[in-house]
């Protein structure tokens, strides 16, 4: 039997483990610096140049947040303490009694701290907040307001309930108390969320807006305007000047520029809308309160950088809203930026030059 040869593996030496922890060493202090020094850029795809794509200015059109519609004092001693006006996205301008006026401001995801000064409601005004499903905030109401608000389910904040909670008086205004209400848009989300009133909506816009500016001097019966007097009364002219290089209207009241009291500067407006709707005095009314006609369709101007344009509008119901197009039966694009609605009284003058 053959004895088994035993073969003795020789231990490596030191010199070789030597050299692998050289090796290692030199591996981890080069390989790095090597490829910090390669330009990484010829092994990635040539990124795409970004875009940037143009926002609307006015408001966000894919936010959820309900409207809201303030109804403004515009009595002259109320006037020249106007706040807040220039962030409402539109601001309608109604008859009242007395041949005096009214706004109805509305505003969208803005922190505008003073609104105002507030007055009580007025019934066809509601039209308005229901076409744009606006939370309507008022100080008080006429009779045929408080009862149509019941009727018609309206979500709203009356300060004539929630006066020292959601609202408050300046009384450090020369004018009487009933010209001294204003509130925030923090104190009314407030009151939105306090009062269990719904704060989102999924209802489109009343006007469609434009990115770009739309040139209207080349549309069918464009005429330029430079100025604009729209009469509600023997009392009441709103009027607006063309600036050519702000690219937008100055607007005044009575011939005396309508202010912003808290910041002093001039309101403007991008946008004019403006149409005619009959006015009736209600009978018996001790106020001599008004009625208006504003359920039908007529005709009217929209006004834009510097030129003034025919349209038609058309509203169906108290809640539908208006449909406004040009005299060729396209659907109507404004302007990015504000927007004042001038519902004048039938028969009243109104000038564009």
């Amino acid at each position: 039997m053959k004895k088994k040869t035993h073969v003795n593996k020789k231990p490596k030496s030191i010199l070789f483990y030597g050299l692998v922890i050289l090796l290692i060493a030199v591996s981890i202090f080069t390989v790095p610096r090597f490829f910090k020094n390669i330009d990484l850029s010829i092994l990635e795809k040539e990124k795409e140049p970004e875009i940037k794509i143009p926002k609307l200015q006015i408001m966000d059109i894919n936010s959820p947040t309900r409207p809201i519609a303030v109804m403004i004092n515009n009595h002259n001693q109320a006037r020249k303490y106007h706040a807040g006006l220039q962030d409402a996205y539109a601001v309608y301008e109604f008859i009242v009694e007395g041949g005096l006026t009214r706004m109805m401001a509305l505003y969208k995801d803005k922190e505008t701290s003073k609104i105002g000064s507030i007055r009580s409601a007025r019934h066809y005004f509601l039209d308005y907040a229901l076409e744009h499903d606006a939370i309507y905030v008022h100080w008080g109401y006429s009779d045929y307001a408080m009862n149509d608000i019941k009727r018609l389910e309206i979500d709203h904040i009356d300060g004539y309930v929630y006066g020292n909670r959601y609202f408050w008086r300046d009384k450090k205004l020369p004018v009487a108390t009933e010209h001294t209400a204003f509130s925030s848009i923090e104190k009314i989300n407030r009151g939105i969320q306090e009062l269990g009133l719904r704060n989102i909506t999924d209802e489109k816009n009343v006007l469609e807006y434009s990115i770009d500016a739309i040139d209207l001097s080349s549309v069918e019966g464009a005429v330029p305007a430079n100025d604009v007097a729209i009469k509600y009364s023997s009392s009441m002219t709103t009027s607006y000047v063309y600036d050519s290089q702000a690219l937008y209207y100055k607007r005044s009241v009575n011939g005396n520029p309508h202010m912003d009291h808290e910041k002093n500067f001039q309101y403007t407006a991008k946008n004019i809308i403006t149409y005619q709707v009959k006015n009736t005095t209600i009978s018996g009314d001790s106020k001599g309160r008004q009625d208006l006609v504003n359920v039908g369709s007529g005709k009217g101007y929209y006004i834009s950088n510097g030129y003034a344009i025919p349209i038609t509008w058309e509203k169906k119901a108290r809640a539908a809203k208006t449909i406004y197009k040009l005299m060729d039966g396209t659907k109507l694009k404004v302007n990015d930026g504000n927007t004042y609605i001038q519902i004048q009284p039938l028969g009243q003058s109104i000038t564009i030059s």
